[in-house]
């Protein structure tokens, strides 16, 4: 019997200082992907190429409101960008990694947290996340995709120093940075495993 691993040490060597947002007009068809009709880095304002722009303002837009979307969730859907290398390979391969809503926000619990209650954990003992190995683990209980997060130890002085270079690389910068049509494509993915 083939062990499928639903969890992934990695050192985040870079994040995007803010949470992004897309919106999509219409319903999401399997194979079909498109740029959205509206977006914004900073989730504060559409981004002046976005082509359909649903609001001035993130905050006073009517597809971030509750229940705009399916059931009670926003149509309007947040979005961080994290750069990660392997902790096996610090000096190797940069991965974008693209988290949703479910993988940011939240208080989570012990060993699961969501990115942003994680980085506060850490940050609150003094200490970089850049200087500890992570364990990511897709969340296989939940319904939509989830990604937490927990430190596995410390990095040594020699890969402390690798991982700073790396998250300031093109490929880190890149793989935080959103622009609809390139990013995206460019920087190499992690993906959660399929479920059985």
């Amino acid at each position: 019997a083939q062990k499928e691993e639903r969890n992934l040490n990695v050192v985040i060597v870079a994040a995007s200082s803010k949470v992004a947002r897309t919106y999509y007009e219409g319903v999401y068809k399997k194979g079909v992907t498109s740029a959205p009709d509206c977006w914004s880095p900073n989730g504060d304002f559409p981004d002046p190429s976005a082509k359909n722009p649903q609001s001035k303002s993130c905050a006073s837009c009517p597809q971030n409101v509750k229940g705009s979307g399916q059931g009670d969730g926003r149509a309007c859907r947040f979005s961080q960008r994290i750069a990660v290398v392997l902790d096996n390979d610090i000096g190797g391969d940069v991965f974008q990694l693209v988290l949703p809503s479910t993988s940011i926000f939240g208080e989570g619990e012990a060993g699961k947290w969501p990115l942003q209650m994680y980085a506060k954990m850490i940050g609150a003992k003094g200490v970089p996340i850049t200087a500890v190995v992570t364990e990511m683990r897709f969340d296989t209980a939940s319904s939509t995709p989830k990604i937490t997060f927990k430190p596995v130890r410390f990095l040594e002085a020699n890969e402390i120093s690798t991982a700073i270079e790396q998250g300031k690389s093109p490929e880190a910068i890149k793989a935080i940075t959103m622009t609809v049509a390139k990013a995206d494509k460019d920087a190499p993915k992690l993906e959660a495993p399929a479920k059985t």
